[in-house]
């Protein structure tokens, strides 16, 4: 549709989906209220594929996230299910009622202190006239217990919906296992529910080019976000859905049951998920899909807690930010659809991510200068607990965002010997697309090049070195002091054999296992026939990935 947002709908599901989905919806909230100036002009990505317009009752315009979340009891903390920006649904209905009122009221939880030090926090005039937040001290983002904690965005009425029948705390009442989070969308209750938003949000869509789901993987969560993409794909064929499978962070070995439970939850999500969406990704900074533990991955310039989710969520939610831009773009967007059709040809439905966070740049340096010193995409940081990319690499998607146009090409002076074929490129586009040649030679590879940065004010927390500037620049002098606000970053969505021995690996270990001393997984819906059938559609997945396409890796 010429000129039009071709339309998105998001779907959350589940605890560490909300975290994520919190900090990328903070990111979103950052970029629509952030001043453009001439090194970053307006309009390269269009809010309106994410949100939608809207009016309350009182006539008051809003602007909200075209969203459906679905968490658990007890998971909201102070936020209310409906929201605040359309008022309270009870007291509207108290009001127009005429008749005797008894009323009935729940305790509110108090809100959490690093929200109320975060709304009250006392801004500063900085020297460019801009107000800005003061940043929030690492000692709070301990107290951080849910994601509601943090959100700064307004949410519809119709985006919220509690599966009220399991607890986010506690022992008891959990949503642990595969065949739990399936039977929640088979009860009439949730699942009419899940449909009538849907349905809303479908039908105010001009044209909707499809689906993005943030889905836990490790916990019960995965099968309702089987379930999920099964019902999209039933009712609404010919959209994209691409798919994220969310990890959280290390785990240890001496929770024999959760360890187990994550291993074939992401197995039984990953497969049944896979069947339905157009493109599946995990993402994770964790070092396996496995039993094994493996540490968390590294960046050069961010110190994070792996044990935090706020962290880890913050760093997953700047990836996705940038890896999803070429379906979010205003100008030559690439469709959902397109997206997927490059990467998963041949049946290869699960890709890998990577990325530079940020992306390393000297003040003053060129794009082919720093492409140089990075080195290949190995030199990317893994965020798929895939491994490393290596092997094959049949397709890839890349995004570097964040850098000034004038260091995009070479500022050598003329007649001066060029240290590297991307020294000759005339624009800082070709300067990428050659990069990528070079490093997969015969691979498809689609580049986009923004000057858009990736936002991370407040709440973001602070994990940046003190080597970078308040743009996210390397410096090379004593550090400023300044608190980082925006990052160039480099993303990379690629179908690669590395796909194919995670799935590989992850079949052998769910061969491996004797389900029948995990009973209880069982009992939650799932059969020996289930596991079975899991097992030889992971080593088919698996399989898709060797050879065939005949690529250079």
């Amino acid at each position: 549709m010429a000129g039009g947002a071709r339309e998105v709908l998001t779907l959350q599901l589940g605890h560490f989906a909300g975290f994520v989905g919190a900090h990328w919806w903070n990111q979103q909230d950052a970029a629509l209220c952030a001043p453009t100036d001439a090194t970053e002009p307006p309009g390269e990505l269009c809010p309106d594929v994410l949100y939608r317009a809207g009016r309350t009752a009182h006539g008051q315009e809003t602007y909200t996230p075209r969203l459906i979340l679905m968490d658990l009891k007890g998971s909201l903390s102070s936020l209310k299910q409906e929201g605040g920006l359309y008022g309270d649904r009870q007291l509207d209905a108290a009001i127009a009622w005429q008749g005797k009122l008894t009323t009935h009221k729940e305790e509110l939880c108090p809100p959490n202190p690093y929200l109320q030090d975060l709304l009250s926090a006392e801004g500063v005039l900085s020297r460019d006239g801009i107000w800005r937040v003061k940043p929030i001290p690492n000692g709070k983002e301990s107290s951080i217990r849910v994601w509601s904690d943090f959100l700064r965005v307004h949410l519809h009425p119709r985006s919220i919906c509690m599966i009220q029948k399991y607890n986010h705390d506690g022992e008891a009442g959990r949503l642990e296992a595969f065949g739990q989070g399936e039977s929640v969308l088979k009860e009439p209750r949730y699942l009419e529910e899940l449909e009538d938003r849907l349905h809303f949000y479908m039908e105010e869509c001009d044209y909707l080019q499809g689906f993005q789901i943030l889905c836990d993987l490790h916990n019960g969560f995965s099968g309702v976000g089987a379930k999920a993409t099964e019902l999209l794909q039933d009712e609404y064929s010919g959209r994209g859905i691409i798919t994220w499978g969310l990890l959280p962070g290390p785990y240890s070995l001496g929770e024999p049951q959760k360890n187990i439970y994550r291993l074939l939850n992401t197995a039984f999500g990953l497969v049944h998920m896979s069947a339905h969406s157009s493109l599946v990704c995990p993402l994770s900074l964790g070092g396996s899909l496995g039993l094994r533990p493996e540490p968390p991955v590294t960046f050069p310039h961010l110190q994070y807690d792996a044990t935090l989710p706020f962290h880890c969520a913050a760093i997953l939610a700047t990836a996705l930010d940038t890896v999803t831009v070429p379906y979010r773009l205003r100008s030559s967007p690439v469709s959902m659809v397109h997206l997927a059709d490059m990467l998963n040809s041949s049946g290869k439905k699960v890709v890998t991510a990577a990325a530079t966070i940020p992306f390393p740049l000297v003040p003053g340096q060129s794009l082919p200068d720093a492409l140089v010193q990075l080195g290949g995409a190995t030199a990317w940081t893994p965020l798929s607990a895939c491994g490393a990319p290596s092997g094959t690499r049949f397709a890839q998607s890349v995004v570097l965002r964040g850098l000034d146009k004038a260091c995009h090409t070479s500022r050598l002076a003329p007649g001066t010997r060029l240290p590297s074929p991307l020294h000759a490129c005339d624009t800082g586009e070709d300067v990428l697309a050659r990069y990528l040649q070079q490093e997969q030679p015969g691979g498809r590879s689609s580049a986009h090049l923004l000057l858009a940065p990736c936002k991370v004010v407040p709440p973001y927390p602070c994990v940046f070195s003190p080597s970078l500037s308040r743009h996210g620049l390397l410096l090379d002098g004593p550090p400023l002091g300044a608190a980082v606000e925006s990052i160039p970053v480099l993303g990379a969505l690629c179908s690669s054999s590395t796909s194919g021995r995670a799935l590989g690996d992850l079949a052998r270990e769910l061969g491996k296992l004797d389900v029948r001393r995990w009973a209880s997984f069982m009992d939650a819906g799932v059969e020996q026939g289930d596991v079975e059938e899991a097992l030889q559609e992971l080593g088919s997945l698996a399989q898709c990935y060797q050879g065939g396409d005949g690529l250079a890796g």
